[in-house]
């Protein structure tokens, strides 16, 4: 899926702003969630594919966990 069909994982709960490391949402560390603005493709590639790989979304961008 296209980065533009579904650019940022944010699902309107974060965590960070609480806090937390890593969002209980989306799966973001703060420092992703943060600097997701100015992030490159090729980085919020690498940040989706980390969170398909460990369970937050499925390979359309779905959130699988988090509230």
């Amino acid at each position: 899926m296209p980065l533009e069909a579904k650019d940022s994982p944010c699902r309107g709960f974060c965590t960070t702003a609480l806090g937390d490391d890593v969002c209980r949402s989306c799966g973001r560390t703060f420092e992703e969630v943060t600097g997701w603005i100015g992030y490159s493709e090729e980085q919020k590639q690498a940040c989706w594919e980390r969170l398909i790989r460990e369970g937050w979304v499925d390979l359309d961008r779905t959130p699988l966990r988090g509230k």
